[in-house]
């Protein structure tokens, strides 16, 4: 090998080893520490950058992008004496890569005891209960003495987030049955406001109905009362209108009489006592009046003989072969009797109505 061409391969060695340690290509959101004879001496950003063969290294490489940290569960003592297990997530910054690399040694593992210290700080000073339901007020109060403490260090802490509360499995187990029974509290009580309304729609339904139909059968009677009244005034006028006598009376009144044993739930019905009137009235307007008159007659002029005034003294009563009959018998007679002077009064009626028709003279 030529002498000449060994010292050129060592300057050209020397050369490219002197351009590889002078030139440092720093990629994106990377920050690098250079440190010149063990001496922090700046921090390169991103792009090309120089620095001096041999006097200047690179000390530490820093991501500057925030950066999520999420702990182990850590046992934390509640202030009614209950251990629970606490993880966190933390989002941080870093903003100063020089105070990162030298105010601390482990800036992540700082940041950990850091919050569970927190932690044991503030949940020391609540319940279960108050730790469950205002993760809020502790992310906030994490947040307040981490980003205190940590500025120095130059890292900024974002958000703090409780990952996961985990009481005891006995405690859960309480939990669990006070979640049932306040459930089932609530939909006793759902169901019990059900039956209420439900009741109290069911009352006012009732209450309406029975107001309506005492005011349907309220303007029932007082119609079928005003249509009675002018029934009865309509016969009452049409009576006296048309000068009714005592045949057409007493034929009305018998007509009425079959009328009182057309009822089912009748078993015995009673004749009343003024259908010998009615039977005298109908008998002597339509009968015979010289055969029915004689005996009385007779009677009245004996009385005249005697000298005894009509109507003094106690009257005769003569056996009578009818009062031997039972009660049968004699009820069967009255109605003979009354259906008797009913056809003789419709008879009677008809050829009365047949002589008083207009155009007709007396027959």
């Amino acid at each position: 090998m030529d002498p000449v061409v060994i010292p050129i391969l060592v300057a050209a060695i020397v050369v490219v080893f002197l351009v590889a340690a002078t030139v440092r290509i720093v990629p994106q959101a990377r920050r690098y520490n250079i440190e010149r004879f063990g001496r922090y001496r700046r921090t390169l950003q991103p792009g090309l950058n120089f620095v001096l063969p041999v006097a200047d290294r690179v000390n530490t490489k820093l991501d500057v992008r925030e950066q999520v940290y999420s702990s182990d569960p850590k046992p934390v003592i509640t202030e009614d004496n209950l251990v629970v297990n606490i993880d966190t997530v933390l989002y941080y910054q870093i903003t100063d890569p020089r105070a990162a690399a030298y105010e601390v040694a482990d800036y992540l593992q700082a940041i950990d005891q850091l919050t569970v210290t927190t932690l044991r700080n503030v949940i020391g000073s609540m319940d279960l209960e108050g730790t469950l339901t205002s993760r809020e007020e502790i992310n906030a109060r994490l947040r307040a003495v981490l980003d205190d403490a940590t500025g120095k260090w130059g890292i900024r802490v974002n958000r703090v987030e409780i990952k996961a509360i985990d009481p005891p499995n006995t405690i859960k187990e309480a939990m669990e049955k006070q979640m049932r029974a306040e459930r089932d509290k609530r939909a006793a009580i759902l169901h019990a406001e059900g039956e209420r309304q439900a009741k109290i729609l069911t009352a006012e339904g009732t209450k309406q109905k029975d107001i309506l139909e005492a005011q349907g059968t309220q303007q029932a009677m007082i119609l079928r009362a005003d249509g009675e009244s002018k029934a009865v005034e309509l016969v009452f006028q049409s009576v006296h209108r048309n000068n009714a006598d005592a045949k057409v009376l007493a034929y009305k009144y018998l007509e009425t009489l079959p009328h009182l044993a057309q009822s089912e739930n009748n078993t015995f019905w009673v004749i009343p006592g003024e259908l010998t009137e009615a039977v005298r009235a109908v008998t002597s307007a339509f009968g015979d009046r010289s055969e029915m008159g004689a005996p009385v007659t007779a009677q009245r002029e004996e009385a005249a003989d005697d000298g005894t005034p009509e109507g003094d003294g106690a009257p005769e009563i003569e056996a009578d072969p009818t009062l031997a009959l039972d009660a049968a018998a004699a009820a069967d007679e009255a109605a003979k009797q009354a259906a008797v002077a009913v056809s003789d009064a419709k008879a009677e009626a008809e050829a009365a109505g047949e002589a008083q028709r207009p155009g007709r003279g007396p027959v």
